[in-house]
């Protein structure tokens, strides 16, 4: 199964790589813990366009690709098959993992390796937004896992400062949180893309409802009267992109959107540096307000000298603050976005302020250099060779 005894592991229940923000994070943290610890091993989901195994330097990465449809009998497989991975990798000093479908592996069996949990968001949260009608017994069960992982692990990182609040209020000690920011790299501005419009807004992310995609469309409806584009990028062509495609049929605005699919980096980073603004119309929900978000659309687009019109909710104040680095309104208020819009379409020289400060932000407080240092300080600081065997004799597990 493996070639090597790794020395750490960095586990994540995502595709890697993708065009996603969840591939963004980990083609930065797991560098870090390998270049830390000499090598290590990293385990996510695959598919059928990505080989299962293969070693790139001193990093081996396995990837569980078994075709599972429902995302609940993915998960525990992905995890029955973390569990017989770990069976062959006894010299590991740090597992370092992203969610409790890796996390209870991990945790549940005797070790002397510290661990890590990195909680970009919580399951039981998230899941009820993407998955509609899933049984309280079955939340219960995946917030069970999740306390488990947040009490077992030696120590955990977060982007976001709300997020780390609700860890706190879940009884998590506060020396055990370490809060790594997001980040973003500044660069020359890129040429603008040839097929470009005159004048365009970008929305580029994830699509599924809690980003708020339905008030963007809503809001740009209002502005008919501009000579203004709407440009959409987004990983792939999903269940949530395609309702968002027929919403705008709907609204009669399918004209004035371009959508973009399955960018590069590299073919995106164009696309966000040349457009007059970018939206981050976040939702109001328990996703983003309770559980927190620290959105890279955001830090993206700012590190471009672009803009931004974001939803007004805590994780976004950490980023942004109105009038400085972009400009805050009301979420789900799709007027109050579409005024924000034309306000600053109105006026360049606004736009062009706003988009300096967020750079200089982004240089100041977001650099990835410092969240790594950050993160290679919790490394330093959970030292495996001073821990005892730790394990759970039964580890709650979701079915």
């Amino acid at each position: 199964m493996l070639l090597t005894s790794p020395r750490s592991l960095y586990a994540s229940f995502d595709r890697f790589p993708t065009a996603k923000g969840a591939s963004t994070h980990i083609a930065r943290f797991a560098p870090c813990l390998f270049e830390h610890c000499g090598g290590g091993l990293l385990y996510g989901l695959g598919d059928s366009t990505l080989p299962v195994h293969h070693v790139e330097g001193s990093v081996e990465i396995l990837r569980f690709s078994r075709p599972v449809t429902n995302f609940l009998e993915r998960a525990l497989a992905y995890g029955a098959h973390l569990r017989r991975v770990l069976e062959v990798a006894p010299e590991l000093s740090i597992a370092h993992f992203r969610d409790p479908w890796s996390g209870v592996p991990v945790l549940a069996r005797p070790h002397k390796y510290a661990t890590v949990y990195e909680v970009n968001a919580l399951p039981s949260i998230e899941l009820p937004h993407a998955f509609g009608g899933l049984a309280a017994r079955t939340l219960e069960k995946i917030h069970a896992d999740e306390l488990l992982c947040l009490d077992r692990c030696d120590a955990i990182v977060t982007p976001s400062q709300t997020t780390r609040a609700l860890l706190e209020k879940l009884g998590v000690a506060p020396a055990k949180i370490t809060v790594t920011p997001n980040g973003a790299d500044c660069h020359e501005p890129p040429p603008r893309p040839l097929e470009a419009p005159p004048s365009y807004v970008i929305y580029f992310g994830a699509m599924q409802s809690w980003q708020g995609i339905d008030t963007l469309l809503r809001a740009f409806a209002r502005l008919a009267d501009l000579e203004l584009t709407l440009v959409v990028c987004a990983a792939r062509r999903s269940r949530d992109a395609r309702r968002a495609e027929r919403f705008a049929l709907k609204l009669g605005i399918d004209s004035r959107i371009e959508w973009r699919w399955g960018l590069s980096s590299a073919e995106l980073t164009p696309w966000i540096a040349n457009a007059a603004l970018s939206i981050a119309p976040l939702r109001e929900c328990a996703r983003n307000v309770t559980q927190g978000c620290a959105p890279l659309k955001i830090l993206e687009s700012m590190a471009n000298g672009v803009a931004v019109v974001a939803s007004d909710l805590p994780p976004v104040r950490e980023l942004i603050r109105d009038g400085v680095e972009g400009r805050l309104v009301a979420a789900d208020r799709p007027a109050e976005l579409a005024r924000a819009i034309r306000v600053l379409m109105a006026y360049p020289e606004r736009r062009a302020a706003l988009g300096r400060c967020g750079r200089e932000r982004v240089l100041r407080d977001f650099s990835w250099e410092s969240s790594l240092e950050r993160l290679r300080t919790v490394y330093r600081s959970i030292d495996p060779t001073e821990v005892h065997v730790r394990g759970i004799p039964s580890a709650p597990a979701v079915v």
